[in-house]
């Protein structure tokens, strides 16, 4: 099975020409660029005493003698900053000593080139960081004084205090941007040094400006006496006011309005910020709005449209390792209660890899109403979590083919992560600190560079594209250094020379490798036009990127900004929109030219003012206009307490959904499952159309409501309910798990039947009806899930006939007599009756954790297991779902899945596997997961465990004899680990992928499977509906979803906000964005389903710990309430095609929709059939 990926011209890139990779690292003796950031330690000052020890210096790139060469300038920590001169054919002379811009002795950290004075002069602002006294810690500025005629070399003044910027607060890394837009650039200053406080402790956070390291911002005044700017700090009045420990900055119109915001990646357990122009001045925090979840050891940062939809995305290094020696080595088990203090001190969620998030463009709320944009965080489905202890991140286009390419600098000299340096320096306590310096590891490993391949993944293209050298890097920054069009590469690395890297790609002649390159003339107060956006349009494509030079980790890029074309020969048009709000538009560009654009006099004015409200969607919010103000109350159980490795939690998985019309009135209800916390609730339509809620009894459920089935159990014309209880907070046999059935008055008033049904107390999950041996009464399959306590041991799966009469209900569990292969058939999540094989009896669908989909036939009121290829097509699925897709007459299928954005990951030939055994032989099952890991950076993989070790030896103690250090335990494969426990007979099971699909039925229970689009694929799919949202006769399909009660360590799946695919009934699917479809359920979604409300058509979602969401159709459809008996229709659609519909009761992950046929404009009429096989014809409009 593979996704569908969008037809573009990518050239995976092995080499240009013969066997030349795309990079080539030059070395000092061609370049004679010998700059080293050498770092000694010493007793005072080491990685012991002070962990940012190798945080790195910066590059700075600018043409200081104005001849159209980029040259560079590097800091330094110890020793003196440098100045080479671009001397041309990648030459560079050392010019630092006349230019006068050593760093004066100072820890330097990043560099920010700026044209302070706008007089056409490159000018060099320096952090300086780290010294106890704050005259060490002063920032530089080096003001461009001219060339020197004779030599060429430029001559600097250093002249901070006479700007006002010779500020001594230890500063990281600046940024020159116009925050107020009045046409002068001010300044950002990431403050970040480490005192005495533990940067992981949880506390209140310091949002007030009182933190040390709250950054600054320092507004641009032009002074008549002195006659040049004067900055001033206006931190406190604008809002800069939340602490963090950033690393990495990028300024950027995140939201389009025309402001500059800004964007800083923390370091430690400080949330990143995400500053919001408030167009007045001030800014708003608005990190946790934007963001689902960020990187925890944030570092470098970079902004770009990495897909080329026109909006901009964001990167975020960390430090989590890809080989697993070195993940092990340096990560370590993480108790939930993380989780519980985040939210508790109201932190933003945050995991230890690379994050990369996917701008998903505004939101939609209540009413239509447009609002920010929102993100999609999705490093793990990209391919670039893991580059180790990461600095920069970089977004370029390096091989030229329109799609911007990633690099990755990492590497540390001394890493005090290690987890047996950490146990041993533990253990002696009384170690001098030169002693145990010589025990810290390094971690020397080449850096990243990642190849777009056009469909929002990357592919490491490191060891093809010549990056593949072991380095301890830091800063970095392009630029074409060769002036050949393509760009160059210059990393600043600790204890060894810089890194230059040519850029080859001009070189291949064979194919076409075009480009743009754009510098800005801006007006006098900002010379270089920092901030001005271009868009170009060619070849029906689009690329949009913002001139901001300071990206990455301490470091300034050429001022230019620069675009891959491929094989493209012109560009359409060029559209630049200039910081002081005009707008030109410049037509029929050539290629492969480096233009220098000057606002011109046609320059129009433009706002980037939006509309305000959508009516253009195919649903809209009503869901106050309904009347719902449900909102669930989670209890957050924590399962993890009762089995420390499960890999996510049992105990919130709901609120469930069911619909039907309970109170006899003609008006469809809806019942919400509960929790021992929150009532199961009844939300009652009324003849307004909103509904009313209140509880089903009272007093709330002992345990947790799972599946709920509202239909006629006894025939009496009203409606009863079925809940069943799951969960794992409670022991094995609990009351607690006992399902429920409720015994309907006629007029939605429900009391409790005991002797209804058998007693149960297992701990179930779904529950689905029909009449599977066609006598008249609806029969119930019941889903047994885990047993609590003893993961991943499954409950049986249950069968019960409907055996009510003469007023009395009573259902009778038939498992062993018409379904045998029920038992212990896994962890089932959802289950479907429908008719596979056109037979007009329903068969059975079944599928769950660990599971494939697996298929009964029914065979005249026997369920009979079905050997097909779904067997194999193991996974860890949550919903079923039935649907004519390819309008062909017999019902396909969707099944929702783990997604392909989680920290678990399957390829071909390698598997997610778990084995389970009594491991250690204290009469209590144990089990271990596996994955396939790489054996060392960009190389193959094998087989490892999961579980760190200490998460293994809290379950299994013994595992620290086998493997008494961390080291012996990261080298372990997995087949080592099961020989040391004699595991050789654990049961195994195993996960082959985890994609969301759609299952084409072939007949004769064949099928043949199907990926649904990538947005699809970007978190786990709970809640489905499938059906013809905008009625031009095919299926489309509704998707809920996200899993926030993962484990700690895998981390919460949170990517969706809801999705609607629209289908071409084919089987082809594309994916909507939300300010098209206007679905947009941010939360942790779970059920979904669709009734009628009023002349509406109705979504309504579920989310964990969150609001009920109602969405309206807008779509005009006539709803036409199936009479008892009847269970699927045939569609005659004006186009000629027949669809198959079915109306069993329930559908989907925890949901039963209402039992309608939907006929809208597409629809000619309907034939609708009965499980007695008579029919009935039903016309259109």
């Amino acid at each position: 099975m593979k996704l569908a990926t969008p037809v573009i011209a990518v050239m995976l890139l092995a080499s240009c020409s013969g066997n030349e990779p795309l990079f080539t690292q030059l070395s000092s003796e061609q370049t004679h660029i010998d700059f080293e950031n050498k770092i000694e330690e010493n007793n005072n000052v080491n990685m012991i005493n002070y962990q940012y020890l190798y945080n790195g210096g910066g590059v700075g790139i600018g043409d200081f003698n104005n001849d159209k060469k980029p040259d560079i300038y590097f800091t330094s920590s110890f020793g003196p900053n440098k100045l080479y001169l671009n001397k041309g054919n990648f030459e560079f002379e050392d010019v630092t000593s006349t230019s006068g811009v050593d760093g004066d002795k100072k820890w330097c950290r990043g560099v920010a080139v700026v044209d302070i004075n706008n007089d056409g002069l490159d000018d060099i602002y320096v952090c300086a960081s780290v010294w106890h006294d704050p005259e060490l810690r002063r920032n530089l500025l080096y003001v461009n004084q001219g060339v020197d005629k004779q030599s060429g070399i430029p001559h600097f003044k250093e002249m901070a205090g006479a700007y006002g910027l010779d500020d001594t607060s230890s500063t990281h890394m600046a940024a020159f941007f116009d925050y107020d837009n009045d046409g002068d650039l001010d300044l950002y200053m990431v403050v970040n040094d480490l005192g005495q406080e533990l940067p992981n402790t949880f506390r209140k956070v310091k949002d007030d400006g009182s933190a040390a390291t709250t950054d600054k911002l320092f507004r641009n005044d032009w002074n008549n006496r002195f006659q040049r700017p004067v900055f001033t700090d206006v931190s406190k009045q604008a809002g800069i006011s939340w602490e963090g420990y950033g690393l990495g900055i990028n300024i950027i119109d995140i939201n389009k309005d025309g402001w500059k915001d800004i964007y800083v990646s923390n370091d430690y357990l400080t949330g990143d910020l995400l500053y919001i122009n408030n167009r007045n001045g001030t800014f708003t925090n608005a990190s946790k709005q934007y963001f689902k979840h960020t990187s925890l050891n944030g570092m470098g940062n970079d902004a770009a449209d990495i897909n080329n939809d026109g909006l901009v995305d964001l990167v975020e290094t960390d430090m989590a390792a890809e080989d697993n020696y070195r993940y092990k080595m340096m990560m370590n088990s993480v108790d939930y209660n993380w989780y519980v203090y985040t939210k508790y001190y109201d932190y933003p969620f945050q995991t230890v890899r690379n994050t990369l998030q996917l701008n998903r463009g505004p939101q939609l709320k209540e009413g239509d109403s447009i609002g920010a944009p929102v993100f999609s965080e999705i490093g793990l489905y990209s391919g670039i979590a893991y580059t180790d202890w990461s600095w920069s991140a970089l977004f370029m286009d390096a091989d030229q083919d329109g799609y911007k390419d990633l690099m990755v600098t990492n590497g540390l000299p001394k890493d005090v992560t290690d987890l047996d340096f950490i146990t041993y320096r533990d253990q002696q306590p009384g170690t001098a600190v030169t002693d145990l310096m010589l025990k810290l590891p390094e971690a020397k490993m080449s850096n990243y560079i990642f190849h777009n391949n056009g469909d929002i993944t990357f592919a490491d293209k490191t060891k093809d594209w010549g990056w593949d050298f072991p380095t301890f890097s830091s800063g970095m920054a392009y630029a074409d250094l060769d002036g050949d069009g393509d760009m160059d590469i210059v990393i600043n690395n600790t204890n060894m020379p810089a890194t230059i890297l040519r850029n080859n790609i001009s070189d291949d002649k064979k194919t076409p490798h075009n480009y743009l390159r754009i510098k800005f003339r801006g007006d006098t107060s900002n010379i270089n036009g920092i901030g001005t956006v271009a868009d170009i349009y060619y070849s029906g494509r689009h690329q949009t990127a913002e001139l901001t030079p300071y990206r990455g980790y301490m470091s300034s890029m050429e001022n230019v900004l620069h675009f891959g074309l491929g094989a493209a020969t012109a560009i359409d048009s060029l559209v630049i929109a200039w910081p002081n709000g005009t707008r030109d538009v410049k037509k029929n560009l050539k290629v492969n030219q480096t233009m220098l654009i000057s606002r011109s006099s046609k320059a129009v004015p433009f706002s980037y003012t939006t509309a305000g409200i959508t009516r253009d969607t195919w649903v809209s919010n009503i869901t106050a206009a309904a009347g719902v103000h449900y909102i669930n109350q989670g209890d957050d159980f924590a399962d993890f307490n009762i089995q420390r490795m499960l890999p996510h939690k049992f105990s919130a998985s709901g609120p469930s959904l069911a619909a039907a019309d309970i109170t006899g009135d003609g008006l469809q209800d809806i019942i919400v499952g509960g929790n021992g916390q929150q009532p199961t609730s009844v939300l009652v339509q009324q003849p307004d159309h909103r509904f009313k809620t209140k509880p089903l009894t009272a007093p709330a459920p002992q345990g947790y409501d799972e599946g709920i089935c509202i239909f006629d159990a006894d025939g009496d014309g009203d409606m009863d309910l079925y809940i069943t209880s799951g969960g794992y907070a409670y022991q094995m046999g609990a009351k607690a798990y006992q399902d429920r059935f409720y015994v309907n008055d006629g007029k939605g008033n429900f009391s409790i039947d005991t002797l209804a049904v058998p007693v149960n107390d297992a701990s179930k999950s779904c529950v689905k009806a029909a009449d599977f041996d066609m006598d008249g009464r609806i029969d119930l399959f019941i889903g047994g899930q885990v047993v609590p306590g003893n993961y991943p041991l499954a409950e049986n799966g249950y069968l019960l006939h409907n055996n009510s009469a003469n007023g009395k209900i009573r259902f009778e569990d038939v498992s062993s007599k018409a379904a045998q292969g029920l038992s212990q058939l896994g962890i089932i999540n959802d289950a479907l009756w429908t008719d596979i094989d056109n037979d007009n009896d329903p068969d059975l669908m079944v599928t769950g954790e660990w599971m494939g989909v697996v298929v009964f036939k029914n065979e005249q009121g026997q369920l009979k297991r079905q050997s097909t290829s779904l067997d194999k097509e193991t996974g860890w699925w949550n919903s079923l779902v039935a649907a004519d897709i390819d309008n062909d007459g017999d019902m396909d299928y969707i099944a929702g899945n783990f997604g392909l954005n989680g920290y678990f990951k399957t390829a071909a030939n390698e598997p997610v596997n778990m084995y389970a055994k009594d491991f250690d032989n204290n009469n209590h099952l144990d089990f271990l997961i596996s994955q396939w890991k790489a054996t060392a950076p960009h190389g193959t993989k094998a087989e490892y465990p999961v579980p760190y070790r200490d998460e293994v030896a809290a379950e299994m103690p013994s595992v620290k004899k086998h493997f008494n250090t961390y080291g012996l335990y990261a080298k372990a494969e997995m087949k080592d680990v099961l020989k040391v426990f004699n595991a050789s007979d654990a049961q195994k099971f195993t996960v082959a992928g985890f994609a969301t699909i759609w299952i084409e039925n072939k007949g004769n229970f064949n099928f043949e499977i199907h990926a649904l689009p990538a947005e699809a694929q970007l978190s786990t799919v709970y809640g489905i509906v499938a059906g013809d949202f905008n009625a031009d006769g095919n299926i489309d399909i509704a998707l809920n979803g996200n899993e926030y009660s993962m484990a700690p360590v895998p981390f919460r799946n949170d990517a969706f906000y809801g999705l609607l695919l629209a289908g071409d009934g084919t089987g082809n699917f594309k994916s909507l964005p939300a300010l098209q479809s206007g679905l947009y359920i941010p939360g942790n979604g779970k059920a979904l389903l669709q009734l009628p409300v009023g002349n509406t058509l109705a979504l309504v979602a579920s989310q964990n710990e969150g609001p009920l969401l109602v969405f309206g159709n807008r779509q005009p459809v006539q709803a036409v309430p199936l009479q008892p008996g009847e269970v699927s229709a045939l569609m005659q659609l004006q186009d000629g095609k027949k669809r198959k519909e079915e109306f069993y009761y329930g559908s989907g992950f925890l949901s039963q929709p209402s039992r309608f046929v939907y006929m809208n404009k597409s629809v000619n009429g309907v034939t609708i059939f009965s499980d007695k096989k008579t029919s009935r014809i039903v016309t259109g409009h």
